[in-house]
């Protein structure tokens, strides 16, 4: 297990904050030379503390004007109810997240749908065809207040 270091943690932030700029740019940012910059992140790399890159794209932009959060409730909460439905949610795009819960639901899915029309469709989608589905409550977000897309290091 690799030990983080103080340039360690400050190469991941600015990793979080802008992962496209140059291993130099980076190495300058953090007080190293671009070898060992790039030394550094193949490590954080190869010990699983990077797990990807990726581009953060405007749902809006792209016609996914809604966004909500859905509580799922099963019949049952035995390990092949919830493989099944784990299994089955992960063929629908329109959900991004879901996280097994404890507490008044068994899962949290966040949603994005295009208008009313498209979440009536993914909502009987959920309701007919998610395996031992008891209940569904939906809360609609209105607005983003705050989306941290960084870990706080």
């Amino acid at each position: 297990m690799l030990q983080l270091d103080g340039t360690d943690r400050k190469l991941l932030r600015e990793l979080q904050r802008d992962s496209r700029r140059s291993v130099q740019v980076l190495g300058e940012a953090v007080g190293l030379s671009a070898s060992a910059c790039h030394r550094r992140i193949r490590a954080l790399e190869d010990h699983g503390y990077i797990s990807g890159y990726r581009a953060d794209l405007d749902a809006a932009r792209l016609g996914y004007a809604m966004q909500f959060f859905i509580e799922v409730g099963l019949t049952s909460q035995s390990e092949a109810a919830l493989e099944a439905f784990e299994a089955a949610v992960q063929d629908i795009p329109e959900v991004l997240e879901c996280h097994l819960t404890a507490g008044h639901s068994d899962y949290l899915l966040r949603v994005i749908c295009r208008d009313h029309e498209d979440f009536e469709r993914l909502h009987r989608r959920l309701s007919a065809r998610l395996p031992g589905v008891a209940r569904i409550h939906s809360n609609m977000s209105i607005r983003t207040v705050k989306a941290r897309m960084g870990l706080p290091l």
